[in-house]
């Protein structure tokens, strides 16, 4: 017995005939997401720009050619201000969170993020505006260096 989308002849329908909008080839993956570890990489980053935002602090910065140019790294942090080690490893749950959701859309390929929580306003705030904060923050940076 053949399932009904089976078609009667036994030909299957050629890749041609479908729409490339549902094709899997035909949409392009995001960046590939890192996650910074070095300290001189965070350093390099608080060398570069910053945008402050009521939720966190990001700063940016465009990777040199000789450096690995590929995907989108990100790193995070939090001070002791933020408070405890529970309520700073929330922020940066947090923070790890919205950038996973926003960067592959408003990232962009070859940069260096680091994310950065705010004193009891990371962990208080929303999670919409946190994302928005993040997306602003992004454009803002963005603009600035084309």
């Amino acid at each position: 017995m053949t399932p009904p989308e089976t078609p009667e002849t036994g030909t299957s329908a050629s890749a041609g005939d479908r729409s490339p909008a549902f094709s899997v080839w035909a949409r392009q993956s995001p960046p590939k997401i890192h996650v910074l570890k070095i300290r001189a990489d965070f350093l390099r980053c608080a060398r570069a720009g910053r945008q402050g935002t009521a939720g966190m602090m990001l700063q940016a910065r465009q990777r040199r050619t000789d450096e690995a140019a590929t995907g989108i790294r990100v790193g995070f942090t939090c001070t002791k201000k933020v408070g405890n080690a529970v309520a700073r490893n929330r922020a940066k749950r947090r923070l790890r969170e919205v950038a996973r959701l926003v960067l592959p859309e408003h990232g962009r390929d070859g940069w260096d993020y680091v994310l950065i929580g705010r004193e009891e306003a990371t962990a208080a705030r929303p999670f919409e505006e946190l994302k928005r904060d993040l997306i602003s923050a992004l454009k803002k940076l963005h603009q600035a260096r084309p």
